[in-house]
C-alpha cells in the first residue's frame, strides 16, 4: 500500500490594509531620499487622486507616519517630511559647543571627512539631474553682482555641498550632513565675512567648487575626493580662524568675525600641497 503524502497547513496570509500600503510607499520614498526633510506633501485631495485611494485611507496613513515621527503637520493644513536624524545628532553637539567652544575642531574634522566621502560617492552615482543642479549652483556663485553678500554666499555654499551629498544617493549621509550644516551655519557665515574682505578669496572658493563639480561630472571619484579635500582644508583653516580670532562683533553680538591672521588666499599653496590626497 502506497504511503500517504503528508500535507502541511496552508498559512493564512493577512491581506494588508490599504492604509498600510500607502504608509509603506511614502516611507520608502523618505528612506530612498525621494522625499527630503522639509518637503511638503501634495494637498490631501491631490495626493489621494495620485495614489487612487480614498481620502479616509490616506488620512489614516498620514497619521500613522506622523506618529512614527516621519511627517509633521503644518500650520494651515497639510504635512511635510520631518528631518528624522538631524535633531538627534545636533542637539548634543549644540550643548557641547555652548559649554566647550573648542569642540568646533572636532565637528570641522567630521565635516571634512564626510564631504570627501560624499564627493567620491557622487562621482560614482550622480545622475544627469544631479550634475545639472551642481552646475547651476556654481554658475549662480560666479554670477554675483556688486559687493559680495556673505549671507547669500553662505546659503549658496550650503546649497552646493548639500547637492553633492544628495548626489551621493546615501540617505544617511544626507541627513547627517544637513544636521552639521544647521549647526555650523553661523560659523560658516563668520568665515565668509572674514574671507570676503579679499576678492581673491571669493574667486578661489568659486574655483574650488567648480573643480569638485567638474570631477563629479567626469565620474572621477579620486579627483572628486582630492578636490573636496583641498577645498575643505582651506575652509577648515578659515573657519578655525574665524571662530578663534577675537575681533569685531557680528550681527548676533558674538565675536569671531575678524579676518584670519594668515590669509587663506596667501596660504593656498601650503593647503594644496600638504593636504591633497
Amino acid at each position: 500500500m502506497a504511503s500517504q503524502p503528508s500535507f502541511r497547513a496552508v498559512p493564512h496570509v493577512r491581506r494588508p490594509r490599504l492604509s498600510d500600503t500607502i504608509t509603506d510607499q511614502i516611507e520608502n520614498l523618505i528612506a530612498g531620499g525621494k522625499l527630503k526633510p522639509g518637503d511638503r506633501l501634495p494637498p490631501e485631495r491631490d495626493l489621494a487622486q495620485q495614489l487612487d485611494v480614498s481620502r479616509p485611507s490616506l488620512r489614516e496613513a498620514l497619521l500613522i507616519l506622523e506618529s512614527r515621527g516621519l511627517l509633521q503637520a503644518r500650520r494651515g493644513g497639510g504635512f511635510s517630511v520631518t528631518d528624522v536624524t538631524a535633531p538627534t545628532i545636533t542637539d548634543p553637539l549644540v550643548h557641547l559647543l555652548q559649554r566647550h567652544p573648542e569642540t568646533v575642531d572636532d565637528i570641522l574634522e567630521l565635516r571634512h571627512g564626510l564631504e570627501c566621502v560624499a564627493a567620491e560617492f557622487a562621482a560614482l552615482r550622480a545622475t544627469e539631474a544631479d550634475g545639472k543642479r551642481l552646475r547651476e549652483i556654481v554658475s549662480a556663485m560666479k554670477r554675483r553682482r556688486g559687493e559680495v553678500d556673505p549671507l547669500e554666499d553662505t546659503d549658496r555654499d550650503v546649497d552646493f555641498h548639500m547637492a553633492v551629498a544628495e548626489a551621493s544617493h546615501n540617505v544617511a549621509l544626507v541627513h547627517v550632513m544637513r544636521g552639521i550644516f544647521n549647526l555650523m551655519r553661523i560659523n560658516m557665515l563668520r568665515s565668509r565675512e572674514a574671507l570676503c574682505h579679499q576678492a581673491e578669496n571669493v574667486a578661489l572658493l568659486d574655483e574650488q567648487h567648480a573643480q569638485i563639480a567638474k570631477a563629479i561630472a567626469a565620474r572621477d571619484p579620486k579627483a572628486a575626493r582630492a578636490a573636496a579635500n583641498i577645498h575643505l582644508s582651506f575652509v577648515q583653516a578659515s573657519l578655525r580662524e574665524a571662530v578663534r580670532s577675537p575681533g569685531r562683533k557680528g550681527a548676533d553680538g558674538m565675536e569671531g568675525a575678524a579676518a584670519p591672521a594668515a590669509s587663506p588666499a596667501r596660504s593656498r599653496k601650503r593647503v594644496n600641497g600638504d593636504n591633497a590626497d
